[in-house]
């Protein structure tokens, strides 16, 4: 059996010799056949040349370099469309994931003859209050607005057989949203506990513009519930507006001589009925956003080189 690991890379400078140093470990330990592809996202650091020097000295190193950033979940894509195990691992470089558990997911896998294992995180070292429950919140109400069931508290760490890798490889959307991909395509799904540690070195690549981002790829991707709001909003509107019906009559019958005659009402009327449109027209243009890059038919990526690769 051939494990192929998954691992992007965006400016891991300061932690790439460690973690080539745990992996390395690690996978030596488990007797089998095994490749580290390791995807450099565009960085702007010594981490392209670092990752050569690895694969210049350790053949089971193999770089897929891109023309410029296109973001983690496309990093991960291109390994997935590259790797040649019979399994492969999901997991980041920072080594918040530890990779120490990996042999213990591939028992998992073959003990229960699964197809996926994901991982879950009991806990979450280092990370702030808001990023853990925003986390939760999350996961929770995509699973409300879905029409499918998402495990929570997972991220992309995950070990997937080749079965679900040629899968994967039919799904032409540009705009993935890779682990709810993995939960949308069935199969036998096994979950992992594990405990998350901090960060190795360096700094998060994740800023809270991009975890939004991620967010909403996740929400408008799954879920067809945000259009259905619309209605809602604009049933809810016109109840109102008849209950300042009902109100404006009153007023008009029972306190005439304390009513400036229009303002309010109108006033009232039109900040509602335009936050509602705006908010309905936001949401149908993320959607037809996602139309429009889809039927461009763009490359989800672009590959400037690739090493220790067979022509």
């Amino acid at each position: 059996m051939k494990l192929s690991v998954i691992i992007p890379c965006y400016n891991e400078e300061a932690v790439l010799e460690t973690s080539y140093t745990r992996f390395s470990n690690v996978l030596q330990s488990t007797g089998y056949d095994y490749e580290m592809i390791m995807v450099n996202d565009g960085s702007k650091d010594q981490t392209l040349k670092i990752l050569s020097t690895f694969a210049q000295k350790d053949k089971n190193i193999k770089v897929i370099s891109f023309s410029r950033n296109f973001g983690h979940q496309n990093a991960v894509t291109a390994g997935l469309h590259n790797c040649s195990g019979d399994i492969a691992v999901i997991i980041d470089a920072d080594l918040q994931d530890p990779p120490e558990v990996i042999p213990e997911m591939v028992e998992v896998y073959k003990k229960e003859k699964c197809n996926v294992v994901y991982a879950v995180r009991n806990k979450r070292k280092g990370e702030s209050f808001f990023k853990l429950i925003t986390a939760k919140l999350y996961y929770r109400t995509l699973n409300y607005l879905s029409d499918y069931s998402f495990p929570v508290d997972t991220g992309d760490f995950r070990l997937v057989d080749r079965k679900v890798l040629e899968t994967f490889r039919q799904f032409p959307e540009k705009h993935k949203y890779l682990r709810g991909l993995f939960s949308w395509m069935g199969f036998k799904q096994i979950p992992f506990y594990y405990n998350r540690d901090e960060r190795a070195a360096g700094e998060t690549k994740y800023s809270f513009q991009k975890m939004i981002k991620l967010a909403s790829v996740g929400i408008f991707g799954f879920s067809k519930k945000p259009l259905k709001l619309a209605i809602s909003l604009g049933t809810i509107s016109i109840l109102v507006a008849l209950v300042m019906v009902i109100w404006i009559i009153y007023l008009q019958i029972f306190a005439q001589d304390n009513v400036v005659q229009g303002w309010s009402s109108t006033i009232i009327t039109i900040l509602f009925l335009g936050g509602i449109q705006l908010f309905t027209i936001g949401i149908l243009g993320e959607y037809i956003g996602n139309i429009f890059d889809e039927t461009k038919n763009r490359p989800e990526y672009i590959i400037q080189e690739k090493i220790n690769f067979e022509e």
